[in-house]
């Protein structure tokens, strides 16, 4: 591997690292009643929403998704209790958020809003309820 394609990865790893941590600070800054609430559901990062995560999503090409909930809400799941199930999950896209950020803090500010976005899917509370709330 020659060295410019060897710092590119090392700087790439270290943007994601840094994410990363953006991302676990956003999720342990929740009130801890909210983290209490929150059961099998992992929060990861990717690089970029797939086609078919854009499709699930119904994003249309031109658009950004910055995150995406993967799973049944929590009151779409009855009384019965919901066992024996893979884990939700929630992805965060760091590339389409870098993207429309200018500054550390802007990104941080930004996957604030999206795990928090994200997570009120999990408690089932939909995109307009959202905009009204300005987690849109």
């Amino acid at each position: 591997m020659d060295d410019l394609r060897r710092n590119r990865v090392r700087a790439f790893r270290a943007r994601r690292a840094h994410f990363r941590r953006l991302v676990r600070e956003a999720v342990a800054s929740l009130p801890p009643e909210l983290l209490a609430r929150i059961e099998n559901v992992d929060i990861v990062v990717e690089q970029r929403p797939t086609a078919a995560d854009r499709k699930l999503a119904g994003v249309p090409p031109g658009q950004l998704l910055l995150g995406l909930y993967h799973g049944i809400p929590l009151p779409q799941r009855g009384s019965l209790g919901y066992n024996l199930v893979p884990p939700d999950k929630i992805s965060i896209y760091q590339e389409p958020i870098e993207s429309i950020c200018r500054t550390d803090d802007e990104i941080r500010e930004q996957v604030r809003i999206t795990v928090l976005h994200e997570l009120a899917h999990y408690f089932g509370i939909d995109d307009d309820r959202l905009d009204e709330l300005g987690l849109g």
